[in-house]
C-alpha cells in the first residue's frame, strides 16, 4: 500500500499572486504619484531609477541613493524620504511613517490616485 503523496503545488502559488497583485498596486499608486510631481511616471517600473525619483519628489540630492544601498543606514534613508515624499504632498509624518514606510500597499495607492497635489519639498 502506498501512502506517499505528493506535495500539492498549487499550495505555492496563492501567495505568489498576492504579492503579484500588491506590486502592481504600489506600482501603480507610485506611476500616479511621479506623474502629479512632474517626473516621468514610467520611472516607477525601473529598479534603482524609481528610488532616484523618489528622492528627486522628496527633495532629497540624488547622492543619497548610495545611503540605500549600507545596510541599517538605508532604514532611516528610507524613513526620511517617506516622511518628506508625504510632506510633499500636504500630507503629515504620520502618513510618510504608516502609509507610505510600514503599509506601502496601501499609502502609495492612496497618495497617487486621491485628491493630494504635489506642492513639491517641504522647506527645512
Amino acid at each position: 500500500m502506498d501512502t506517499t503523496t505528493a506535495p500539492d503545488a498549487s499550495i505555492g502559488v496563492f501567495p505568489i499572486i498576492i504579492s503579484l497583485a500588491f506590486a502592481v498596486l504600489v506600482i501603480a499608486g507610485l506611476w500616479k504619484i511621479f506623474s502629479k510631481a512632474g517626473q516621468p511616471g514610467w520611472g516607477a517600473i525601473i529598479p534603482i531609477y524609481n528610488v532616484y525619483l523618489m528622492l528627486k519628489v522628496a527633495g532629497r540630492p540624488g547622492w543619497w541613493l548610495i545611503l540605500f544601498i549600507i545596510p541599517i543606514v538605508n532604514i532611516f534613508v528610507s524613513l526620511i524620504v517617506a516622511i518628506d515624499m508625504a510632506k510633499s504632498f500636504g500630507k503629515g509624518a504620520g502618513f510618510g511613517v504608516l502609509g507610505l514606510w510600514l503599509f506601502t500597499f496601501v499609502g502609495y495607492p492612496m497618495l497617487g490616485f486621491g485628491d493630494s497635489r504635489y506642492q513639491g519639498p517641504a522647506a527645512a
